[in-house]
């Protein structure tokens, strides 16, 4: 099987006994900035529409997956059948409407469904927060989309705002970045330390809200 050949060529260059030296140096935080520089050679494929070139990078994103799986083997932590048993015991739970007996008609009730399952798995791991374990290493703008996501889902949101289209947006947006050049200002840094302080009123008023419980 394909799979095998892959996991057994990671095994052989990881091979104190005559792998590779780069790789035998490689470590999980290492490897990390290239799995990211992976996801994004993916998207740049889908939105160029270059199949070949998809399929390519699928094949570079899996062999980051093969890398770490195989480090964690090397530590005693997981290998690559536990990656692909937990992915599929999760596709299994969080789809009852497939796999079991619930009944979901669209996909907006399944994305509620979906969503609803995350807080229940984030709220049995401990998590204390609406705000519990969103990345902090995502990028500015996807890290602030998930935050207010999260709050709005959660009733923590504040107020209505305007009706604004996509075109507009993305012009408000540049705008805003335009002015940070022009300032002096890192907007990438300026998004996350507004998204920081959202996320500690957010979790002060989940505060606020126990208390009066």
């Amino acid at each position: 099987m394909p799979v095998s050949r892959l996991l057994a060529i990671m095994a052989k260059l990881r091979d104190p006994d005559g792998g590779c030296p780069w790789d035998l140096e490689q470590d999980f935080a290492s490897i990390a900035p290239y799995t990211i520089e992976e996801a994004y050679e993916v998207d740049d494929a889908i939105r160029r529409e270059d199949w070949n070139g998809l399929r390519d990078e699928l094949g570079d994103l899996l062999l980051q997956v093969v890398f770490h799986a195989q480090m964690a083997r090397e530590a005693g932590k997981f290998d690559f059948e536990d990656v692909v048993r937990a992915i599929c015991d999760k596709l299994e739970r969080r789809h009852p409407h497939v796999f079991g007996d619930a009944t979901i008609e669209t996909a907006a009730a399944q994305t509620d469904a979906w969503e609803k399952q995350k807080a229940g798995e984030r709220a049995a791991r401990g998590a204390a927060s609406a705000m519990d374990g969103v990345p902090l290493a995502l990028p500015a703008l996807l890290r602030a989309r998930k935050l207010s996501s999260r709050a709005r889902r959660a009733g923590l949101a504040s107020g209505e705002v305007e009706p604004i289209t996509a075109n507009a947006l993305g012009a408000l947006l540049f705008a805003a970045v335009e002015r940070a050049e022009r300032a002096g200002i890192d907007p990438e840094q300026a998004l996350r330390d507004a998204s920081a302080a959202f996320e500690l009123r957010v979790r002060e008023d989940e505060e606020d809200r126990k208390s009066v419980v």
